[in-house]
Order: C-alpha cells, then sequence, then structure tokens
C-alpha cells in the first residue's frame, strides 16, 4: 500500500503511471488529468499522539507519497525551511472560541496565507527534483489572491525555476497584488489578465497543454491541480486532531479551488479520525449546486469580499468525482469532457450520493459575510478575513452535539483591510510580513484573457 502511494495516476485513465517527482514537475497529467496517488498509505500508528512537533507529523504524513522518488533527505530540507519562516512555534495553532467550536490558524508564514503552508513545501522539493535530474522548470499559475503571493516567496530567485503568474485585473486585494508584484527577481512574471480567476485558470491549462512550449525545458503549474500542493496541506489536518487530543471533528473549509478541502478527505482515506467534511463558499456556489442540486454547472464568477474564493469551475472538483466514482476514470473523463464541451453536466444519482458521503456544502453570501466578521469581533474579539467568516458562519449552523468543529482561518484579516475595517470600525493591525512591504514599485503586466495572449507573453518571458 505505501509503495503504490507513491505512484501516481491520471484522474482520466490514459496517461501512464509515474512517481512523485515527475507528478511533482509536470503538475497535470498528459491526458489532462489529475494525478492522484494509485493508492492512499495509513497514517502511522501514533501519528496524532500528543506532543509532535509540526515537522514530526508532516514527515509522517507525506513521506509515503514521495518514496525514493527525491535525493535522501529532501523532505527533512523542505519541512526545515517551511517551520523557520512561520512565527508561530506551533505552525498552524488551533484556537479554541467557544464550546466545541474552534479556528486552525494557517495564516503565520511568510505571506499571512494557508498558501504558505504548501508553497514552501512544493518550492523546496522542486529544487531537489531539479538538482537530481539537471533540468529547469517553468512554472504558470493562476490565482485568485494568495496562491501566487505565496508562490512568489516561495519560488523568487530560485536558480533553476522561472515563475510567471496570472492573476485577474483589479480582482484581488491591494495586499494579495503587492505582495506578488513587488518582489524584485528576474525569474518572476506577473500578467494581469482582463477577466475573472476562471479566464486565468483556463489559460493556465491551456498552456499546460501546449506542447510548443516544452523548448523551455519542463513546464508546469503549481496551483492546486499539482499533488504536491495538497499532500504539502494533509500534515495540518493531522495536527488539528492531534491537538483535539485525537478527537474527530468536523472541519469546515471556506474554499474555491476545492484543494484545501480535497487535502482533508485525502487525511480521512489515510485514516485520521474525522467527522465530516463542510465545504464553505460565497456566492460563487458551482460547488455547492453541484452538491447539493447534482447539476454542474459554469456561471461567470461574481466579485466578492472573499476574493480567494471567486471561482465558479473549481479543478479538484475532479479528483472528489474520481474517488467517489470508485476511481472510474471513463466516468470522471466524461464528466469533465462534457462539462468542458457544454458548461454544465448533471452527476449521476449514484455519483452524487457517494459525493455527499464524503462532503456537504454550503454557500454564504456577501451580507452575511459582513455580519459574521461583526459577530466575530463582537463574541470573541476576534478580527477575522471574509474567508473566515464564510467558514465560520457556516460551522455556527452545525449542531453542537459534544463534535469539536474546526473552522479553517486561511488568511490574516489585514490583508483584506478594505472589507474588514468599515465592519469592525479600524484597520487590521498588519504582521510583520504586511508592514515591510512598504511602498516599493510594482511589476506586472496587462494581458487580455486570450490564449494568444498567454502564450506570447510566456514566450516572451527570459526568451
Amino acid at each position: 500500500m505505501t509503495e503504490a502511494a507513491s505512484r501516481y495516476v491520471s484522474t482520466r485513465g490514459q496517461a501512464p503511471e509515474t512517481n512523485f517527482a515527475e507528478a511533482l514537475l509536470r503538475g497535470m497529467a498528459p491526458d489532462g488529468g489529475l494525478y492522484m496517488p494509485a493508492a492512499w498509505p495509513v497514517l502511522p500508528a501514533g501519528a496524532t499522539a500528543a506532543g509532535q512537533t509540526y515537522s514530526a507529523i508532516a514527515k509522517a504524513a507525506m513521506s509515503p507519497f514521495i518514496g525514493d522518488a527525491l535525493p535522501e533527505g529532501a523532505l527533512d530540507r523542505a519541512l526545515a525551511r517551511l517551520v523557520a519562516g512561520f512565527e508561530h512555534a506551533d505552525v498552524a495553532p488551533l484556537v479554541q472560541l467557544d464550546d466545541d467550536l474552534w479556528v486552525l490558524e494557517l495564516f503565520h508564514g511568510p505571506t499571512a496565507a494557508f498558501k504558505d503552508l504548501a508553497m514552501q513545501l512544493a518550492a523546496t522539493l522542486s529544487s531537489e527534483a531539479l538538482k537530481a535530474s539537471g533540468e529547469r522548470l517553468t512554472l504558470v499559475t493562476a490565482t485568485s489572491g494568495d496562491t501566487g503571493a505565496a508562490a512568489v516567496n516561495a519560488f523568487a530567485g530560485a536558480a533553476n525555476v522561472d515563475l510567471i503568474v496570472l492573476h485577474p485585473l483589479d480582482r484581488v486585494s491591494a495586499v494579495q497584488r503587492r505582495q506578488m508584484t513587488t518582489v524584485e527577481a528576474d525569474n518572476v512574471l506577473n500578467l494581469a489578465v482582463r477577466g475573472d480567476f476562471d479566464d486565468c485558470q483556463r489559460l493556465v491549462k491551456g498552456l499546460l497543454a501546449d506542447e510548443s512550449l516544452r523548448d523551455r525545458g519542463r513546464f508546469s503549474s503549481v496551483n492546486s491541480i499539482n499533488w504536491a500542493r495538497l499532500a504539502g496541506q494533509i500534515p495540518y489536518y493531522v495536527s488539528s486532531v492531534m491537538q483535539l487530543g485525537g478527537k474527530a471533528p468536523r472541519f469546515v473549509v471556506p474554499t474555491g479551488n476545492f484543494g484545501d478541502a480535497f487535502a482533508g478527505i485525502a487525511a480521512r482515506k489515510m485514516g485520521l479520525p474525522v467527522a465530516g467534511f463542510v465545504a464553505a463558499v460565497n456566492q460563487n456556489d458551482a460547488l455547492a449546486r453541484a452538491i447539493n442540486e447534482g447539476v454542474y454547472a459554469r456561471r461567470p464568477a461574481v466579485e466578492t469580499a472573499s476574493v480567494s474564493m471567486d471561482v465558479q469551475a473549481p479543478s479538484n472538483f475532479e479528483r472528489l468525482v474520481f474517488e467517489a466514482s470508485g476511481r472510474d476514470a471513463d466516468r470522471t473523463r466524461d464528466v469533465f469532457e462534457t462539462f468542458a464541451r457544454e458548461g454544465s453536466v448533471t452527476l449521476p444519482g449514484s455519483l452524487l450520493e457517494a459525493i455527499r458521503s464524503e462532503v456537504s456544502a454550503v454557500s454564504i453570501d456577501e451580507a452575511t459575510t459582513r455580519e459574521e466578521i461583526a459577530h466575530a469581533w463582537k463574541t470573541w474579539g476576534r478580527v477575522v478575513c471574509p474567508h473566515t467568516a464564510v467558514a465560520l458562519n457556516a460551522a455556527r449552523r452545525l449542531p453542537r452535539d459534544g463534535t469539536p468543529i474546526v473552522a479553517l482561518s486561511t488568511a490574516h484579516a489585514a490583508k483584506f483591510g478594505k472589507d474588514v475595517a468599515p465592519v469592525v470600525g479600524f484597520d487590521p493591525d498588519p504582521p510583520r510580513v504586511i508592514r515591510e512591504l512598504g511602498d516599493r514599485p510594482e511589476r506586472l503586466t496587462v494581458i487580455e484573457a486570450t490564449p494568444e495572449a498567454a502564450l506570447a507573453a510566456v514566450r516572451g518571458f527570459n526568451a
């Protein structure tokens, strides 16, 4: 079982099986599917025993996915870099708010958002794989805000990596944008796309499928379509259960691209005691409609305060469909080819039932999000970002039956001050990593949301 966990198959079943290094450096399978471990490993006995460090938990959870595909000690070096970049000794501390209600703080890293936890690991592991192969890598990633900031921080200045980040023009917060565009690194290109996140994601998938770009060397992505990103998020679910003394919680996950939520589902597949998952989305409710109504349909994304969740075609829903279908690649391929072609697909009853056994979903509107920010400040003296507010509101709707409820707090409120300040009456106090942004100049290029514009920008970068 452990050996199979370090081998990877495509959700669409038409790509060769490969190892962790190839899945990491390629990102997306050549048949258009997403890589998944061939089998789920079992968490080691004692993985949630009290007193373990985050590094120890992460090593136990992630080692089976890597196997012997990277140089010896690569994961240890990646974890050392990760922990050194976080300002809280516990890395991802669990904080109790109320009876049975907790928040998992995931914003103590170098860009004050949960994406740091996986991105720092992905950067170091990519460098380890490239050193071993002697290759160069071009990474392209779409972001609704936090992924891009975390990627720029993690990969800026890397000797063997070029990074190209696409974000929707004027649809990320000012702090998120500046965390991407004020970093002076010749290996980073920031592209501001005249469109929404789904446009950015569509362009990235098109670039990844363009074989003509392989003349640059390796060409991949660090979006959550990359399995390494999800593997790097599994440890904080394990750490949460450890901090709860081994009790099985319900996790409420604010989600856009569904990667964070699927990482939790993966942890449960590995044997982590979990009572359930709730995917909390904002008004961009394609995922909630799919789970609650059985129709997965694309609509234009609308702007919200929780900008990182402004997604209407979550990529990692494909991994959920693959798993819920009993790993039926033909069925998975049919669902997503139909969705790509027609913009809508009705999920068969048996598949929908299996999906609902994995996760439920709720959509939280903008007015309720603001009310929740106010409630958190008034009730607990806690200033939360809009994404965390979405999760907290969904969490407070759950029955209090003695089961711990853990809402993921995915970003520091200061990253979204223009939305939070009018509600609480003051600007959130920024952490050091945001204060240090200062007034440095920004570097970005605006492009149209067309494949031709994206291809031209990529071809012209460090040509």
